[in-house]
C-alpha cells in the first residue's frame, strides 16, 4: 500500500473500507492474543518467524497513515449522521490495531534475544550453568 501515490476514495467508498479496516483489527487482535499466549516459552519461535513477524507488521504500521488519512479528508465532507458515525467507529478502530502492531512489534524486538537457534548455539555448559542461576526455567 505504501508504494507510489495514494489513490483517494470518495465516500461512496465507505461500505468498502470499513470491512477492510474491521478485518485488519480482527487478525491483528488474533495475531497479539497468540503472541501473548506463548509469552512464556518464546524460545520455541524461529528466526524465519520472529523476522516474519517483524517485516510484517512494521510494514503494517507503516501503512496506517492511508487509512488515518482517508478518513480524515471523508471528515471535511458534508456527511450524513450515518457516515459520520461510520468513520469515528473506524478511527477508533485504527488506534486500536496500531496499539496491538506496537505490541506484536515489541513483542518480537524482545524475543529476538531468546530465539530457538540462540539457544541452540550455547554451548552445554553455558545452559547448565542458567539453571541454577535462574535464568532458565525446568522442562
Amino acid at each position: 500500500m505504501s508504494r507510489g501515490k495514494p489513490n483517494w476514495q470518495p465516500i461512496s467508498k465507505l461500505p468498502l473500507i470499513g470491512p477492510m479496516i474491521d478485518g485488519l483489527l480482527e487478525e491483528t487482535e488474533k495475531q497479539c492474543q497468540n503472541l501473548q499466549s506463548i509469552r512464556a516459552t518464546p524460545q520455541l519461535l524461529d528466526n524465519y518467524t520472529i523476522g516474519g513477524i517483524l517485516e510484517v507488521y512494521s510494514e503494517q504500521a507503516g501503512d496506517l497513515w492511508l487509512f488515518e488519512e482517508q478518513l480524515f479528508r471523508w471528515k471535511s465532507l458534508d456527511l450524513t449522521p450515518a457516515q459520520r458515525h461510520e468513520i469515528e467507529r473506524l478511527a477508533n478502530q485504527l488506534a486500536i490495531i496500531r496499539e496491538r502492531i506496537a505490541t506484536i512489534l515489541s513483542l518480537a524486538q524482545e524475543w529476538k534475544q531468546g530465539l530457538i537457534e540462540t539457544v541452540l548455539a550455547k554451548g552445554a555448559l553455558e545452559r547448565s550453568l542458567e539453571f541454577p542461576l535462574g535464568k532458565q526455567k525446568p522442562n
